[in-house]
């Protein structure tokens, strides 16, 4: 086990996606993640198909590098073999409606008693205080309500859409694990544990940066704009002979070496597209004269002429094509594991890499309840105890 994290270790009491996502980040640095599933499993793992052999796919993504066990924590010796983990524990990851741990005696105030140098993470649907505290939450919701879908598609004639991954799902696991490193960080300096909160709500708001900005200066919300930029032009997708490429033209040398490179100089002296303000005002004929000229060549000319010339440019590829990508295999972000049931199976790889402390991907992600007795002997059961509590059904 390496990476900077390496010694942390965290309790995973966490389902789908958000919470295993800060989960899964904190894993790739280093830290021995436990992940604990109710008896049955994580609902991922019956988000099928696809399936790789017997196993989900989707929860082989989202749980790699952590250890298993299936723990029934509704029972009395469910309980007290979970706290027996948390007391020796740095991090708990936690994404059930607000109330549940504390129904099950597992709230903050109690675990800090046992534990004050905990960091307890909370992730839901709108955050634990407010008016929407008690509601749970999904990624279609909070894209809806954070203002995201208002923004994603061609024209705000056309029906809603979502963005096709579910990023305040992931935003909201990226945003946790942050604030997990920063509370561990503070609690290596003082000692103290504490409450970290945020949720798929929040996630989605900190995506619409660009759009706030514009909606707090003009009064007015941003509609959607398709590909492009609600700032900056051209900064879009263009229609090619045989299919689209994104072009990055913002500024303004880069949108004289655009026209260079066309071989349109005189659109230079167009006063409708003089400048960036006068670009963005006059966006579809903009768009109009350019698609005019991307669609006499191949795509595979443009690329190539464009990034000759050093003008940002880049296809738009499929999820298979980006994982077969020199750039994505040189930055091993498709890499290969060795799953217990499975053998090697693909997964995504560490998208942070560490000079001194390498991140990487050391595990597949377990079989259930792979780790159960290896766990419980860490936490100094002996072979009676453990074989007791598997005839029991408290561990699976």
């Amino acid at each position: 086990m390496s990476g900077p994290l390496k010694g942390c270790r965290v309790i995973e009491l966490a389902h789908i996606m958000a919470g295993p996502v800060a989960g899964l980040m904190l894993a790739d640095m280093g830290a021995d993640v436990i992940k604990v599933e109710k008896p049955g499993g994580d609902d991922t793992r019956r988000m099928v198909p696809p399936q790789v052999g017997d196993e989900s796919a989707a929860f082989m993504m989202m749980n790699r590098n952590k250890r298993g066990i299936v723990l029934d924590i509704k029972s009395d010796a469910g309980r007290d073999v979970l706290l027996r983990m948390i007391s020796g524990a740095d991090v708990l990851i936690e994404n059930y409606r607000k109330g549940t741990m504390e129904k099950l005696g597992l709230g903050y105030e109690r675990l800090k008693e046992r534990n004050p140098g905990l960091v307890y993470c909370e992730i839901s649907g709108f955050g634990r205080t407010g008016p929407y505290a008690e509601r749970g939450g999904f990624d279609l919701i909070a894209q809806g309500m954070s203002g995201l879908m208002s923004i994603t598609g061609e024209s705000k004639d056309q029906p809603p859409i979502k963005t096709g991954a579910p990023v305040t799902d992931i935003t909201a696991g990226i945003l946790a694990a942050m604030g997990i490193a920063a509370a561990y960080a503070y609690r290596l300096k003082t000692g103290e544990g504490q409450k970290v909160d945020t949720s798929l709500y929040e996630a989605g708001i900190t995506h619409t940066y660009w759009q706030s900005a514009i909606a707090m200066a003009t009064g007015e919300s941003p509609e959607p704009l398709g590909s492009a930029h609600p700032l900056n032009a051209p900064y879009q997708a263009f229609e090619t002979q045989d299919g689209w490429i994104n072009i990055g033209a913002a500024n303004q040398s880069n949108w004289e070496r655009l026209l260079s490179l066309i071989e349109r100089p005189e659109l230079g002296d167009d006063t409708r597209f003089k400048d960036n303000p006068s670009r963005m005002k006059n966006l579809p004929a903009l768009v109009k004269e350019l698609n005019a000229e991307f669609r006499k060549e191949l795509t595979s000319f443009w690329l190539e002429k464009l990034n000759a010339g050093g003008l940002p440019a880049g296809p738009i590829q499929s999820i298979t094509e980006m994982h077969t990508h020199p750039q994505t295999l040189a930055r091993e972000m498709v890499v290969s594991t060795n799953h217990k049931t499975q053998g090697e199976v693909k997964t995504i790889g560490c998208p942070v890499k560490f000079s001194e402390t390498p991140s990487g991907v050391r595990s597949a992600a377990p079989v259930l309840g792979q780790h159960a007795a290896e766990l419980l002997e860490e936490l100094g059961f002996d072979p009676e105890e453990i074989q007791q509590l598997f005839r029991s059904g408290v561990v699976n």
